[in-house]
């Protein structure tokens, strides 16, 4: 910070409103946009999710939100920040979401208080401010008192065009790089399909249910948390399936359980499949894996020895077999897979044991590839988020 740079509190600068805690039992189809804290992420204002309400309080007005409102979360990751713009109208403000509003533009331009609310110095500062173990929380009067360090306005526009400027640049290059992350999944994807999209004239038509074994979990009732132990035999989650993970356990029954429930355990190249809420997907058990078996949210295919496990992965990945699983889905607010007995009907196309490993191979190899290029990828853009905090520190430290 250079020595002629002014230091207030925030509260000096800024007025602050909490917002209004709207029952969720008064959420309408259409109406005013309530700006809840899932709504205000890093630098923008996200129309996810939307929930809507009528005008219907005493104060409700107070609450009512207007083009270039900053709006600042104050629970869970807190100090995130956006703007409201036409597009968000009407809305109103909930609960755990605050506004900022600027008492003097001739001290401050909204710009720079922006910019300022987004460096790293404001955002570590407010988390030493925040309260809470599991999750976060800050007031409003905890902004009020952390310290702005405030130029000349002059100075202010010259730290504003350069920001603007060098962020400008900055999201071209992210935009390429998401673009390219992107395009290298779309490039794997669009690979996988083609292959069971144009089958060699020997391949077969086979039912799901005569190259594979099912089980479906058992009941939950029979997997009570009362009789889960601190260690003993593995019972494997859906989160084993949709992170392709088999290391991370978090429940356990003990042999005598494990005996009395054996069809459901789960051995070296089995495969398991998500069956509820987050659907389709699917791991393969590896030759490590630890004694255990299936919760009721998994369904256990083991594949006959004519169906490579991992030909049969690939092939469940596709949106070959998942436009099919769709349409055998049931379940409204939480999805669910029907019975195994349809399943089993699921048609797939097959070809010879040697072919198969064949494909098995090209597609794995381009597989590493685009993880290779994916993590590049990655990594570019965590530098960009790093380039673009670098940069607001040396702004703020008076170093531009």
């Amino acid at each position: 910070m250079k020595n002629n740079w002014e230091i207030k509190k925030l509260g000096d600068v800024c007025d602050f409103q909490n917002g209004f805690a709207f029952k969720s039992s008064d959420y309408v189809d259409s109406g005013f946009f309530v700006m809840r804290i899932g709504n205000v992420q890093d630098g923008y204002i996200s129309l996810s999710d939307p929930k809507y309400i009528r005008k219907s309080y005493k104060a409700f007005d107070k609450f009512i939100l207007q083009s270039g409102d900053i709006l600042i979360s104050l629970t869970g990751n807190v100090g995130r920040v956006g703007v409201i713009n036409e597009e968000h109208l009407p809305a109103v403000v909930n609960q755990r979401v605050a506004r900022i509003i600027l008492k003097d533009k001739n001290l401050v331009q909204k710009k720079f208080l922006l910019y300022f609310l987004s460096s790293s110095y404001f955002t570590e500062k407010l988390t030493e401010a925040g309260h809470g173990a599991a999750q976060q929380n800050i007031s409003t009067k905890d902004i009020q008192n952390l310290e702005i360090f405030i130029p000349t306005l002059s100075e202010q526009k010259h730290i504003i065009s350069f920001l603007d400027k060098a962020f400008a640049n900055i999201d071209k290059i992210k935009n390429n790089a998401e673009k390219n992350l992107q395009n290298s999944k779309e490039l794997f994807e669009s690979y996988l399909q083609s292959i069971f999209e144009n089958p060699g004239k020997d391949w077969e038509e086979k039912k799901l249910g005569d190259i594979c074994d099912f089980v479906r979990g058992p009941f939950g009732g029979s997997l009570k948390k009362s009789i889960f132990k601190k260690e003993g035999y593995v019972v494997y989650e859906q989160q084993h399936a949709i992170y392709n993970q088999f290391t991370e356990v978090r429940y356990f029954i003990d042999e005598k359980k494990f005996n009395e429930m054996k069809r459901f355990k789960l051995k070296p190249g089995d495969l398991i499949m998500s069956c509820s809420g987050t659907m389709g997907k699917i791991a393969i058990a590896p030759d490590d894996i630890k004694q255990g078996i299936i919760n009721q949210a998994l369904l256990k295919l083991s594949p006959h020895d004519n169906l490579h496990k991992e030909f049969l992965k690939y092939w469940m990945e596709s949106r070959t077999f998942q436009d099919d699983l769709k349409i055998y889905t049931k379940g409204a607010a939480i999805k669910n897979v029907v019975s195994v007995k349809i399943l089993k009907e699921i048609k797939m196309l097959v070809p010879k044991i040697q072919e198969q490993r064949t494909i098995v191979k090209k597609i794995n190899a381009l597989f590493l590839e685009t993880r290779r290029l994916e993590a590049i990828y990655q990594k570019k853009l965590l530098n960009i988020e790093e380039l673009k905090k670098s940069i607001l520190k040396r702004a703020f430290n008076g170093d531009l």
